[in-house]
């Protein structure tokens, strides 16, 4: 489980295809090497992803990690190539701070920005998300996108927007991003299972 709180971004430096599928991306992060374990998860741009491998590279950390055909699929993570650059977060601990939201990892699919304006003291980013994620999506509520926990500001039928503050447009990828780009979203599990309610009354 994630909160949505960026610590840090990192870079896919290769990415090798595998067997079924399969590819093993590797991204150069700032996390020490010695506190990295194998088989411990961390978020890439809001994708859950388990480390294989952990090593120095540089003054950085190389840490390598599988992404199955499905992820592939119905994330950005097939768009990956060697200079994209990804939200990183690590896994939470018990006692941490929830400064986000509650975030599985698990993306419920991809959304396009198509706007953005840029104001004085933040930017507001308007997405369309698929249709059939929209009904999960709440003024006030919350949603991951690439990993970032946000507040929605406002809802249409077919789009959502979002205010980004100055922190995090500095130390996200959010800072860069620009009208036609494609982002993971993952919805509030909360409002996931209030509509699984509703629909089992």
């Amino acid at each position: 489980m994630f909160t949505g709180i960026v610590s840090d971004v990192g870079e896919v430096v290769a990415v090798e295809p595998r067997a079924e599928g399969l590819r093993r991306l590797k991204v150069a992060c700032g996390y020490p090497v010695e506190s990295i374990a194998i088989g411990a998860s961390i978020s890439h741009s809001g994708v859950c992803l388990t480390v294989v491998e952990a090593a120095k590279l540089g003054n950085r950390t190389a840490v390598s990690v599988d992404a199955a055909a499905e992820t592939l699929r119905l994330t950005t993570a097939g768009d990956w190539n060697a200079g994209t650059r990804l939200n990183l977060e690590r896994a939470m601990k018990v006692g941490d701070e929830l400064g986000g939201h509650i975030v599985a990892g698990h993306v419920d699919g991809v959304a396009e920005l198509v706007a953005r304006e840029d104001l004085p003291d933040m930017a507001r980013l308007t997405l369309r998300a698929p249709k059939e994620l929209m009904r999960f999506v709440a003024t006030k509520g919350s949603v991951a996108l690439d990993g970032i926990s946000l507040t929605v500001n406002e809802v249409t039928d077919e789009t959502f927007s979002v205010l980004i503050i100055p922190h995090t447009l500095a130390v996200t990828t959010l800072g860069v991003a620009k009208t036609g780009d494609r982002m993971n979203l993952e919805i509030d599990l909360m409002a996931r299972y209030a509509a699984r309610l509703m629909e089992t009354r």
